[in-house]
């Protein structure tokens, strides 16, 4: 269960005490203009392969030039593009040299987001000056940071290891409004499942998203596709996979949802900013996360914003503005892929440039305050703790059994007397001697 109702209060209390001071000290030290101060992005990937392919696919992973789930030269030129966009929007924020002291890269720990960021850096900072290493190269390394998979806690979504999520996943398949689609859906399943060879007992409506994927790659890396693939099954698909998205972050209880998902990454994204109005723990002005759609997605249901699945390197911008009279707003603007135009974001009741403050206090309620006990993951712990308790007792009871058995042996061969021991001792010294 969610926490309680005092929880978005809490969350709203503890995000604004750590900005109160900040944007204090802000106004005593405002200067003339509005100001950008810190600019925090969320991007998606760029072009990949297809993740898997399905029973009857006439391609595998062998028709890829790396195998599934890769960044392709498509999606390098995605990025590479996006970074000189960024470039360009930055001018004059971001020093035109790179400098470790102002930006900061995070990665999920993915072959494809991680080569995306460093695609996207090479368009964001090509090498100048003293920076050139080699002539012929327009490129300099910059470090993009991640960690495990099995670790990340804040970029790749759904997160694991929340039972609660877990079940309000099921709980959604039970709702009426989930259930209603994919009865009128059947027939189309049913359909789905001769053409893929995908039992129909195991196509989920989530599984449709699979299969879309796979096709729409295949499409657009000019495949020729299946006759089945009509431009009315992709979209018929296509629209699936939106109400799919839309059912794991909204449809059934979205801001209990959206506390045990997109709302870790807003509150990381907050907290960051807290720091660079605070000038505690970063000096970072400029972050990036690479990550994917979902990730995107996530954020977006959490915000209240979200309108269609990301494309290829769609961009999610946060930008923190320093008025005139030191106070503090937020701008949020999008960019879905290359091929479109960045538009305005705006937060449900609030203002193209949101106070900083009213945008704590709009989305306190789906900030996680402790996500753990939120998620019920002490539960896991606990069980882990039981099963590691009888374990060891049994252990216990085991070596006292034997111990109990040893002294029985121990009483009985005294009774054999002194030939017995004598024996004994024989033995132990051959052991000695060997």
């Amino acid at each position: 269960m969610v926490a309680g109702s005092g929880a978005p209060v809490r969350a709203s209390r503890a995000l604004l005490g750590i900005s109160a001071m900040g944007i204090l000290i802000g106004i005593l030290r405002a200067a003339e203009g509005r100001k950008l101060k810190f600019v925090n992005l969320v991007y998606r990937h760029g072009d990949r392969s297809p993740i898997t392919g399905y029973p009857t696919d006439p391609y595998t992973e062998k028709d890829w030039p790396q195998g599934y789930g890769q960044l392709t030269q498509v999606g390098m030129k995605q990025h590479y593009e996006l970074g000189q966009y960024l470039r360009r929007r930055y001018k004059g924020f971001l020093n035109s040299l790179y400098e470790r002291e102002e930006i900061y890269v995070r990665s999920t720990d993915i072959d494809r987001t991680l080569m995306s960021a460093e695609s996207d850096l090479a368009g964001l900072y090509p090498p100048h000056g003293g920076q050139i290493f080699n002539p012929e190269l327009k490129w300099q390394p910059i470090p993009v940071h991640t960690v495990p998979v099995k670790d990340e806690k804040l970029l790749l979504y759904p997160l694991r290891n929340c039972p609660r999520y877990d079940e309000l996943t099921v709980e959604t398949e039970n709702c009426s409004e989930y259930k209603e689609i994919l009865k009128a859906n059947e027939d189309f399943l049913k359909r789905l499942s001769t053409n893929t060879g995908i039992p129909f007992k195991y196509l989920l409506l989530r599984n449709v998203w699979s299969i879309y994927d796979t096709l729409y790659c295949e499409q657009v890396h000019n495949f020729s596709l299946p006759l089945w693939v009509t431009p009315d099954e992709m979209e018929h698909m296509r629209q699936l996979k939106e109400f799919a998205i839309k059912s794991d972050y909204g449809l059934y209880k979205p801001k209990e949802k959206s506390r045990l998902q997109g709302g870790v990454l807003l509150k990381q994204i907050l907290e960051n900013i807290a720091q660079v109005i605070n000038g505690t723990n970063s000096t970072h002005k400029f972050i990036m996360y690479s990550a994917h759609d979902t990730t995107i997605v996530a954020l977006q249901m959490a915000l209240d914003v979200y309108s269609i699945a990301p494309t290829y390197a769609a961009c999610y911008m946060f930008e923190l503005y320093q008025e005139k009279n030191g106070s503090f707003t937020v701008e949020m603007y999008y960019r879905n892929g290359t091929n479109f135009e960045v538009h305005l974001l705006t937060l449900p009741s609030c203002t193209k440039s949101c106070p900083l403050q009213k945008f704590i206090q709009i989305t306190a309620d789906v900030i996680p305050e402790n996500w753990r006990e939120e998620c019920r993951a002490h539960h896991g712990s606990i069980q882990i703790e039981l099963i590691l308790g009888l374990a060891t007792g049994s252990c216990f009871l085991l070596m006292f059994i034997i111990l109990c058995v040893k002294l029985q042996c121990q009483d009985r061969d005294k009774s054999l007397g002194y030939q017995k021991l004598a024996s004994h001792n024989e033995e132990r010294e051959k052991m000695l001697s060997f």
